[in-house]
C-alpha cells in the first residue's frame, strides 16, 4: 500500500513539474504551455483565458505589450487532456506590429528600404502600381498564411510568383 501511495505522489509531483511557466524562445518571443488535467471537469476556455492573461501580465511587467504569434489548442478526448501552447512577442507600443489589425500590411507603417518595389493592393486583392511595399515582408506574410493553413501550397506559390514578378 505504501509503495502505491509513493508512486502516486511521485506521479503527482512529476505532473506538477510539467508546467515550465513562461519560456523564452527568442530575444522577444515567449511560449506558455498548459495542460488541463481536470478531464471532463476542466474548462479549456478558462485555461486559455488564464494563459492569455499571464502573457499580458508578463509583458506589462516589462512595460510592454504581448502580441500573439501562434496558438495551438488541443481539445480533450478520451485518454488525452486538453492543452494549449501560446507563443507571443513582447513589444513596445511604438512597434508597428502593435497597431497592426489585419494580415495585410498597413501602408502608413511601410518604411523605405533597398528591397522595395512599387505595389498597391487594391480592394479586389490585385496588385497595382502605387506605394512602396517591402517584398521580404510580403514573403514572410505569405509564408505565415501558408503555415496557418489559410493558403494552399499552390496558392502560396502563385502569390509568391506574382510578387517576385513585379
Amino acid at each position: 500500500m505504501k509503495q502505491t501511495m509513493t508512486i502516486l505522489l511521485i506521479c503527482l509531483l512529476v505532473g506538477c513539474a510539467s508546467n515550465p511557466g513562461i519560456v523564452n524562445i527568442s530575444p522577444d518571443t515567449y511560449m506558455i504551455t498548459r495542460i488541463d488535467k481536470a478531464g471532463v471537469f476542466g474548462n479549456s476556455a478558462s485555461m486559455k483565458a488564464k494563459v492569455f492573461q499571464e502573457a499580458t501580465d508578463f509583458a506589462a511587467s516589462q512595460g510592454k505589450v504581448a502580441i500573439p504569434v501562434s496558438v495551438n489548442e488541443v481539445p480533450m478526448f478520451p485518454g488525452r487532456f486538453a492543452s494549449i501552447e501560446y507563443q507571443f512577442r513582447v513589444v513596445t507600443t511604438d512597434d508597428p506590429e502593435y497597431s497592426r489589425v489585419s494580415l495585410l500590411p498597413r501602408p502608413d507603417l511601410v518604411t523605405e528600404s533597398k528591397n522595395t518595389i512599387d505595389l498597391n493592393i487594391n480592394q479586389s486583392g490585385t496588385v497595382a502600381q502605387g506605394e512602396k511595399l517591402d517584398v521580404y515582408q510580403e514573403l514572410i506574410r505569405l509564408d505565415d498564411l501558408l503555415k496557418r493553413g489559410i493558403l494552399s501550397d499552390e496558392e502560396f506559390q502563385s502569390e509568391k510568383a506574382k510578387l517576385l514578378a513585379n
